[in-house]
């Protein structure tokens, strides 16, 4: 069973932490503000999720980094080497309140996200859907709720496949990093926000 870390205590990283905890799949969750900052939450999600460094929650075998896209740098400056271990980024290129996309020069946000993250075998997903949908009970209207992911590694996505049916979703392959990053990035991917439900 693989260890779980969550860099971001924001609306997707507590939705992830919640989707897990429905499962009762343990998990250390990490912010700027330290592990004190996070106690309330922690509790309110139950015991198996804990409040950790963000080092403690990095040296996990699968990291989900959900943070503000232009803190991104600040919250993953200095951390060591991944050494090949998975992080997901649930990630998109545009903040609140204004919801400008940034700029990216051509790359898509996984790209730039991969240089933040040097040694991860990066697989993009729990990015194009609203928090809400992810914390909530993913099975829908008689199917499961469909949750698109996109990589490079194979071997990364097979295990971020598991982690999305082990919470209950419905895993879809987009392809490689580039291209089905493009297809699931906010703002200008076809597939978010898109609620979609796999029956059968």
């Amino acid at each position: 069973m693989s260890t779980i870390g969550i860099i971001g205590a924001g609306a997707i990283g507590s939705a992830f932490a919640r989707a897990l905890t429905r499962k009762g799949i343990e998990a250390i969750i990490a912010n700027s503000r330290g592990p004190d900052s996070l106690t309330d939450l922690a509790r309110e999600l139950g015991s198996s999720i804990t409040p950790g460094t963000r080092e403690q929650a990095a040296a996990q075998d699968i990291v989900l980094v959900a943070v503000n896209w232009s803190k991104l740098p600040s919250a993953l400056s200095g951390l060591p080497d991944f050494g090949g271990r998975i992080v997901i980024d649930a990630n998109n290129p545009i903040e609140a309140p204004r919801f400008e996309p940034a700029e990216l020069h051509g790359r898509t946000s996984s790209e730039v996200f991969a240089d933040l993250v040097p040694g991860a075998r990066v697989v993009k997903a729990f990015n194009h859907l609203p928090a809400h949908l992810i914390s909530d009970d993913p099975q829908a209207e008689g199917g499961r709720r469909v949750l698109f992911f996109a990589g490079d590694d194979t071997h990364a996505k097979s295990a971020v496949s598991g982690l999305i049916e082990q919470i209950g979703f419905f895993g879809i392959d987009l392809g490689l990093l580039e291209g089905g990053g493009k297809l699931a990035q906010i703002p200008g991917g076809p597939l978010p926000v898109l609620n979609l439900v796999k029956f059968g």
